[in-house]
């Protein structure tokens, strides 16, 4: 059967692009009579230099040489990222971390100034805070990214790039890509975007114009709790420095095995979407019901403040599966022993860190915390229980929630 080195993005449906997409990339072993149908794990560290090395093109993303520049399972993997994102380029790294420093190395210089959302991730929060200033001398100035004045406003000649996360972790909070991508163009800024709550089919950052889509893999893409890593997608003169700095340069660099991982997770990635939403609205709504449940902060409650924004956004149709995503944070109206004593009462669901795996999980964390004052009033009141909907039956989820309610409040 003749297959096509890299399946063409909007070409092929979600499900057949998640199942295919990588799977022929160049160089890969694959092609040809007898050849695997799936790229084999290859735990080589370097691979075979022609009889001339002066002639190569060492700066080719696709000439095998180290792995630390480039692997057979890394190029795989690079490729269907591409394809599912939409993208032109990609990097893939050893850590959703690692792929947030990758776009400050690639971009980002000493005197530079960044524009960040206010309820950012905790490790990019830490980044721009602690490490970015302090070795580097690059400033960044937190915004509400919803307020799109306060945004304009806090530009500034030397501002390089605005960074934010699609679906805020963990206060839910929606971030309007495509008006963020006008601000950035006309004043000729990168707009990187955080799209981990978020994985293609449910959205494409880089369709409503961002300029780098950056992933967690280790979350929803891999999907199964097995493996770390983390990917830069996007414009391919935006994606080279990364790789030539971020990923050769300072090694952060994913081992073929988490990358093989990774690229056999992918595959269920759509199925496993419409999963993980479906139970996570009807979870939404049955803690809001509830007069014991402080708040609930998901996209999919008409409660929510960007519930008509996420509908937009996150449309089906051309655009992909549609949804919500599958994550919501809540809090129990008491105090943090009774969210924990909640938590410790649940049998189905997990008490750990991470989201986006084949198992629920749930992670309280209380009212404390240099971030908190940026949080809705119910977070700065109560702390908040951040909830991510496995693939469990949504029966079993719902009586676990309920039990555990009945135990911890009666």
């Amino acid at each position: 059967m003749n297959r096509p080195d890299k399946c063409v993005p909007g070409s092929l449906g979600e499900q057949t692009l998640s199942v295919h997409g990588g799977n022929h990339a160049s160089g890969t072993g694959t092609d040809g009579d007898g050849a695997a149908i799936r790229v084999p794990i290859i735990m080589a560290n370097s691979y075979n230099l022609p009889p001339d090395p002066s002639t190569m093109d060492w700066s080719n993303p696709e000439h095998l040489t180290y792995t630390r520049n480039t692997g057979i399972n890394q190029i795989a993997l690079q490729d269907k990222l591409c394809a599912l994102e939409h993208g032109e380029d990609a990097v893939v790294l050893a850590s959703g971390v690692a792929g947030l420093h990758a776009v400050f190395f690639g971009h980002v210089n000493a005197g530079d100034h960044v524009v960040v959302s206010d309820t950012t991730y905790e490790a990019t929060y830490k980044l721009w805070t602690s490490l970015l200033p302090r070795k580097y001398g690059i400033e960044a100035t937190f915004v509400d990214i919803t307020d799109h004045d306060a945004v304009i406003a806090a530009i500034r000649p030397e501002t390089k790039l605005i960074a934010t996360e699609v679906i805020a972790n963990p206060t839910t909070k929606v971030a309007d890509i495509a008006a963020l991508a006008e601000i950035a163009d006309a004043r000729g800024i990168i707009l990187m975007v955080d799209s981990t709550f978020t994985p293609p089919p449910l959205y494409r950052p880089l369709d409503d114009g961002a300029g780098l889509v950056v992933h967690s893999l280790t979350k929803y893409i891999n999907g199964h709790g097995d493996a770390m890593g983390g990917a830069v997608i996007g414009r391919a003169d935006l994606v080279e420095p990364i790789r030539s700095e971020a990923m050769v340069d300072v090694g952060g660099v994913i081992s073929p095995f988490n990358a093989w991982l990774i690229m056999r997770g992918s595959v269920t990635l759509p199925l496993r979407l419409r999963q993980h939403q479906e139970s996570a609205l009807e979870l939404a709504r049955f803690l809001e019901a509830d007069e014991r449940i402080a708040y609930v902060a998901y996209p999919g409650l008409e409660s929510h403040p960007q519930h008509e924004l996420a509908k937009r956004q996150f449309g089906a149709g051309d655009r992909g599966i549609g949804g919500f995503g599958g994550i919501m944070s809540f809090a129990l109206k008491g105090d943090p022993d009774l969210q924990n004593r909640f938590v410790n009462d649940l049998k189905v669901v997990t008490s750990a860190v991470s989201v986006g795996h084949d198992e629920s999980l749930i992670v309280h964390v209380g009212t404390s915390g240099p971030r908190v004052a940026a949080y809705p009033e119910g977070f700065r009141e109560y702390g908040h229980l951040r909830f991510s909907v496995g693939l469990e039956d949504v029966d079993d989820l719902k009586a676990d929630l309920a039990a555990a309610l009945d135990s911890a409040v009666g």
